[in-house]
């Protein structure tokens, strides 16, 4: 949960609240969200309900994603939510979820990027999105990307515009994709079959051709996987948002993460404070995304971006409700 108030071009978070509750844990299996997970979410969700009477908040929008799109008994799920805790879940579309994803990482793209994607690793999906930002003047690709709050495909607009190319959501996360390879005993062979598996299921999503450039290639990735990586790379004990939020990585430096990741085996991933205790159990099944996007996409270099779909429907939502300043991001 995030609580914010607009302030020039950007917001200033009031208040924050973040936790693994796992929702879609066992979902591959039965299809339907457990009682230990929905109790573990509304637990949660209890917590964010005093925040949000707490600071008085007056405009706020309350999402759930892949988790309850696929979920049996989802909207019992839901009900069950607003008897507990007054809240009202609304559950999106893929489509929405990628676009916000975009949106939230605009401060982040850099005015040489041409071409770009954003990846954002759910629990239960990744979103990814391929933008071409070529035909807009380089100072205003930032802002072509906030603009996209008005969906993939805008109506006729006077501003330079950024053309999604292609956009893709995986039904596989961090939580799903490791559910599917539970019964694999061994940790690296856990680990290569859950990134080959993810890569066939990106067999429909169109290649960027190897014969283009890699200058003016930009990737994004948000998500709990990826700032724990860079927090790894980083050697933080305590994790600081400040410098990981848009540091850039090169791929050699990722890889070399993973492999300590493995070197570690599960124990030790247990017992890393720079992995945490509501990551660890969910780390390689990150990092066998992000690693197989590594090997399809041209470009040796990631940037991190510890924002999302929260930062994502501030912006969409300030931006629509006309409280942003137009001015530079």
């Amino acid at each position: 949960m995030l609580i914010a108030q607009p302030k020039g071009s950007q917001f200033h978070v009031v208040d924050s609240f973040s936790k693994s509750v796992q929702l879609g844990q066992g979902l591959e299996m039965s299809g339907r969200l457990s009682r230990a997970s929905m109790g573990r979410t509304v637990a949660a969700l209890r917590v964010c309900r005093q925040k949000i009477e707490r600071h008085k908040v007056e405009r706020m929008r309350l999402v759930a994603t892949e988790a309850c799109r696929r979920a049996k008994n989802a909207r019992d799920f839901i009900r069950h939510v607003r008897r507990e805790t007054g809240l009202t879940l609304e559950i999106i579309q893929p489509e929405e979820e990628a676009r916000l994803a975009v949106i939230s990482c605009a401060p982040l793209v850099s005015t040489k990027t041409e071409q770009l994607l954003v990846v954002d690793i759910g629990g239960g999906s990744t979103e990814l999105v391929w933008i071409d930002l070529s035909a807009v003047e380089p100072r205003e690709r930032p802002r072509a990307i906030m603009r996209l709050h008005a969906g993939f495909h805008p109506p006729d607009s006077p501003f330079p515009s950024a053309k999604v190319v292609d956009w893709i959501s995986v039904p596989l996360g961090v939580a799903t994709l490791r559910d599917q390879f539970a019964d694999v005993q061994d940790d690296a062979a856990r680990y290569a079959l859950m990134s080959w598996f993810f890569e066939e299921n990106l067999a429909d999503f169109a290649p960027y051709q190897d014969e283009q450039a890699r200058e003016g290639f930009q990737i994004v990735g948000t998500s709990g996987t990826v700032t724990t990586v860079a927090a790894s790379h980083l050697g933080l004990r305590r994790y600081d948002r400040t410098k990981v939020d848009g540091l850039r990585m090169s791929s050699d430096q990722i890889e070399a993460v993973i492999n300590g990741y493995l070197e570690m085996g599960p124990t030790g991933r247990r017992s890393d404070p720079r992995i945490g205790p509501d990551r660890h159990a969910l780390i390689m099944s990150g990092s066998a995304i992000l690693q197989a996007l590594l090997r399809l996409w041209p470009t040796d270099r990631l940037s991190v971006a510890d924002r999302g779909l929260r930062e994502g429907l501030l912006y969409a939502q300030m931006s629509a409700d006309g409280v942003l300043e137009d001015g530079p991001l």
